[in-house]
């Protein structure tokens, strides 16, 4: 990323932002003066938007391709020249199906084997490369904990009360007994996902194709927006529970829904009681979390001081903020409508925990498909809020 591309980026983006503003007064003054405004401000606006989004796309992707660090390699069992040479008897699987050099180093690493059900451990190199397109896409990989396990669920211990304590001096008699917290139990179960792109054997043929990479980036696509739906709208039974599935209410396990005044619209006064809903400690870390077609209607709303609460990160890599908090733009929450829960704010971090179970799995499979071959790819990954106290929903009234 060059400093001309920064610059670029910056003005176009901070342009964009002023036109929008200036084109949104005239609108509300329009309305204030008539009781209605031109409809080519309609038109404009959302022309604006759609740059404003493009610009600020483009300048985190650059940031994103800039700062991307070489991937360490995660030790499966191998390490150094084993770990090469099983890449390269991986890359011969894919494209010949050819086994024995996979079977001869696994023997050597009893770590890493043939799954139970079929197929390879795909190396290091390649999971690593699936894992980054998979967080670059997802928003809520990127804001939520993330934990790499070894079996198929993780146990954790719920301490939902506090430990009783009172007051005393140095005569007072502790008769009294302090109240004991209560601990719970809560198991995160993984649930698999696949995927299965298929080429035809003359593409794998080809020596110049990246077969590998053509495989993470065909798995990752699917599989990033398969998560992406889950972490927000997942039942808990065959995929991780979504934030928008909890029950509301106020006690532990439930998420707290603060109703907007206005039916099916996002109003500055709803976002101000959902914002300052949380907790001082988790609201120093909170981020909203909304569709884009949310965002272009907050972009709209101004404060009690007629300053707009929507600004742009103008910076590369600086975020667009709300109320001077961080917005991040999940496809898979709801579009503004009669009770939609519309709007998500809070520190996931210490809200949703994503627990992956270590290791992707491919299985070539020349037969069923003749000419294709098929590349069975499997992951597992679960997913819960661990500290509901921790996230707020907007809900739209009817």
């Amino acid at each position: 990323m060059t400093i001309q591309e920064v610059t670029e980026g910056m003005y176009a983006l901070g342009n964009a932002w002023e036109q929008f503003k200036q084109v949104n007064d005239t609108r509300l003054l329009e309305i204030e003066r008539k009781g209605s405004a031109d409809s080519l401000h309609d038109g404009h606006l959302a022309r604006i938007n759609d740059a404003l989004d493009q610009h600020k796309h483009r300048m985190d992707r650059l940031e994103t391709v800039n700062a991307r660090p070489a991937r360490e390699m995660k030790s499966l069992g191998y390490s150094g020249e084993e770990q090469s040479e099983y890449k390269a008897a991986f890359n011969a699987y894919l494209r010949k199906g050819s086994e024995s050099g996979l079977e001869q180093i696994q023997s050597k690493a009893l770590s890493v084997g043939t799954d139970a059900n079929g197929g390879y451990m795909v190396p290091n190199q390649l999971a690593d490369l699936i894992v980054q397109i998979v967080n670059e896409s997802s928003p809520m990989r990127s804001l939520a904990s993330v934990e790499t396990i070894s079996s198929d669920s993780l146990d954790l211990i719920e301490d939902p009360t506090d430990t009783g304590a009172a007051w005393g001096d140095e005569t007072t008699v502790r008769s009294a007994e302090t109240t004991s917290p209560t601990l719970g139990r809560n198991t995160i179960d993984t649930f698999e996902m696949y995927a299965q792109p298929q080429a035809t054997q003359k593409l794998i043929d080809d020596s110049s194709v990246d077969i590998e990479r053509w495989i993470a980036t065909k798995v990752a696509d699917k599989m990033a927006r398969l998560e992406a739906t889950a972490f927000i709208g997942g039942d808990g039974t065959t995929q991780p529970k979504g934030i928008l599935t909890y029950t509301a209410g106020t006690s532990f396990g439930q998420i707290e829904q603060i109703t907007s005044g206005t039916s099916a619209v996002i109003t500055a006064d709803g976002l101000v009681r959902l914002y300052f809903g949380l907790k001082d400690e988790y609201a120093r870390n909170a981020t909203f979390l909304m569709h884009r077609t949310s965002v272009q209607a907050v972009r709209l709303l101004k404060d009690t001081t007629n300053q707009y609460i929507w600004q742009p990160g103008l910076a590369a890599g600086t975020p667009n903020t709300l109320m001077g908090v961080p917005v991040a733009l999940a496809a898979d929450m709801p579009i503004p409508a009669a009770a939609s829960l519309s709007v998500a704010v809070g520190d996931f971090k210490r809200a949703y925990l994503i627990v992956d179970r270590i290791g992707i799995r491919t299985l070539r499979d020349p037969f069923t498909s003749k000419p294709f071959v098929k590349f069975y790819t499997t992951k597992r990954v679960g997913g819960e809020a661990v500290n509901t106290d921790a996230i707020k929903l907007l809900r739209l009234a009817v």
